[in-house]
């Protein structure tokens, strides 16, 4: 449904700009590109900061406000990954921008709701901004590890060998922001709940994504430099894990939990 607010021109006008700096930057004008991304991470940062005026407290509290979060994250991250990392794709990072803000736009109720109880908790920010953050990681190194394999078959990038490290050097950030999201978590089921664990589907999914990784790290210690094609492979496979934990479980009536509000 379309957002005929001043928060939907927002999202649009972002998702506009990050859609104009991604086909900028595939035609090789890098410059023009990253000056469009910037405007498109001002323009989102704004639409971040009115949902949280709108909402009375931090918008993180649901699909759309998580994926708003994301889309304006997407710069920044970029830019620390690139200049600190070695590792980006930085017309990839615009692309994922604008996927995000897709549903936003156009399916996720945008009405502002009265948070939950389950939410009402200092944990509440650092838990879930600690997933948000190493989510958006993962889809960076996804999308290095996707065209580290494209590389193996391609004469004009030679450099599979450097996507294959600078994946790993993505994956090493998002990992510890992975832990400390299912530490809080425990911790957080403990006080709302009173378990540590409630083998809530959400839960559950979120603990196959952390081993998926942490077999990743196993596989690459031990035969991973004479097989660097399946660490690309398991890094696709655990962020498609992430996909059914932020997405397919939010979403589906198959998996209903204590996490439902989170649709």
């Amino acid at each position: 449904m379309p957002k005929y607010t001043i928060l939907g021109g927002f999202i649009y006008v972002t998702m506009l700009l990050y859609v104009v700096a991604f086909l900028l930057g595939a035609a090789g004008r890098r410059k023009p590109a990253m000056l469009i991304f910037f405007g498109g991470f001002l323009v989102a940062s704004a639409s971040v900061g009115l949902r949280w005026f709108q909402a009375g407290y931090p918008p993180l509290s649901n699909l759309f406000e998580v994926m708003l979060v994301l889309a304006a994250l997407m710069f920044p991250l970029s830019v620390f990954c690139r200049r600190f990392l070695h590792a980006g794709i930085e017309t990839g990072d615009m692309l994922i921008g604008a996927i995000l803000l897709v549903p936003v736009g156009f399916v996720f109720n945008a009405a502002p709701r009265q948070l939950p109880p389950a939410l009402q908790t200092w944990l509440f920010i650092p838990h879930v901004f600690a997933y948000v953050v190493a989510y958006a990681i993962m889809a960076k190194a996804a999308l290095q590890a996707a065209a580290q394999l494209l590389a193996r078959n391609s004469t004009s990038d030679p450099s599979p060998a450097s996507r294959e490290r600078a994946t790993f050097r993505l994956v090493c950030m998002g990992f510890p922001l992975m832990t400390a999201g299912l530490l809080l978590g425990a911790l957080w089921g403990k006080k709302a709940w009173g378990n540590w664990w409630n083998w809530d589907p959400k839960e559950m999914w979120s603990l196959a994504s952390w081993l998926a990784f942490v077999g990743y790290f196993h596989f690459r210690a031990t035969f991973g430099r004479r097989r660097p094609a399946v660490n690309a492979v398991i890094v696709l496979a655990g962020f498609v894990l992430i996909l059914i934990t932020l997405l397919w479980v939010n979403l589906s009536s198959l998996f209903s939990g204590l996490h439902s509000y989170a649709q």
